[in-house]
């Protein structure tokens, strides 16, 4: 398929024109808002959901095929972080909090630009391997390392002089998370589930998962579009930097998942995980550790200017990328 019917497939997807309506609503101030109870609760439904089908897919896989993917998600979540860090701090010159706030977010995953690459992967007929869902969970302590970067930083910066957040609290605040409870116990569930219990819960877990996931996207436009009130705050080099990092972690992890064998759909899935950042979880352990860094600059960066770029051109990009390297 062509690059520019590649692309207008990806913006006619419902999940996709759910984003962009709620992006309309909340540029012309629409009284449509979803109750933040609701927000939670689809949260929870899409997170326990992935984490459920990805463990029945990874009770499925052989150890050796799934171990060159682990190390190649260790060795993202590792170099994420350290990259977003370094140019922010150095190139940039931001402070120690606000650099390591951004690492933060970009060493994590946005859920919502996972479950479209997925959905995204299926409408194309190249399903991703089922087990991806765990490398999202692996993936989320690159928040606890960015801070631990930030620490190690301040540490040097101050002489070794007391206070912070310890590793330990740091650790335990993100296992705590919804996150990585949902998508880890709903992988012990869903590998543990036999096909005859499986069978009996599979219609809500999987039948009305797209729909869910509309609902989820259309309340993540109107957020995106009231946040980008705030855009000025990020200035040319975060909007540049919320483009062009999510292309390059994109491109790498696409062709880092073709190296260790995952097929096309695997590899743009894994892509897509890299180039997203994070606007759940990351926030809240950043105002926690981190409150001298601006939401006004990490939050409007990932929220934004990165997620809608990923859902209207990155996917696209990536998946044809994906295709490329497979032909």
């Amino acid at each position: 398929m062509p690059g520019a019917d590649l692309l207008l497939a990806n913006l006619l997807q419902p999940i996709v024109l759910a984003f962009v309506l709620g992006a309309i609503a909340g540029f012309v101030k629409s009284e449509l808002e979803l109750p933040e109870a609701v927000i939670k609760l689809l949260a929870i439904y899409l997170l326990f959901s992935l984490g459920l089908t990805g463990g029945r897919e990874l009770a499925k896989a052989e150890l050796g095929d799934v171990l060159p993917l682990l190390a190649a998600t260790v060795l993202m979540t590792l170099a994420i972080p350290s990259l977003a860090y370094l140019v922010t701090r150095r190139l940039a010159g931001f402070d120690i909090s606000n650099a390591a706030a951004i690492a933060a977010h970009y060493g994590s995953v946005s859920t919502a630009t996972f479950f479209a690459s997925v959905a995204f992967a299926k409408a194309m007929g190249t399903p991703s391997e089922g087990y991806m869902a765990a490398m999202v969970a692996l993936m989320e302590f690159g928040v606890i390392y960015s801070l631990v970067i930030a620490r190690v930083a301040m540490g040097r910066q101050q002489q070794g002089a007391g206070g912070g957040v310890q590793l330990g609290e740091l650790v335990a605040s993100v296992i705590r998370g919804r996150g990585i409870l949902l998508l880890l116990g709903g992988m012990t569930i869903g590998g543990l589930a036999t096909d005859g219990q499986w069978q009996q819960i599979q219609p809500f877990y999987e039948g009305l998962f797209r729909g869910m996931l509309m609902l989820f996207l259309l309340e993540m436009g109107i957020t995106a579009a009231r946040q980008a009130g705030a855009f000025r705050q990020v200035g040319l080099f975060m909007a540049g930097f919320g483009v062009l990092m999510p292309v390059f972690n994109g491109l790498v992890g696409v062709a880092l998942g073709t190296w260790v064998g995952l097929g096309v759909g695997g590899a743009f899935v894994f892509g897509a995980i890299c180039a997203s950042a994070s606007f759940i979880d990351a926030p809240a352990a950043c105002r926690a550790a981190l409150p001298a860094a601006s939401p006004g600059i990490y939050l409007t960066a990932s929220l934004a200017v990165t997620l809608p770029f990923n859902l209207l051109v990155g996917i696209p990009l990536y998946y044809r990328f994906a295709v490329w390297l497979q032909a």
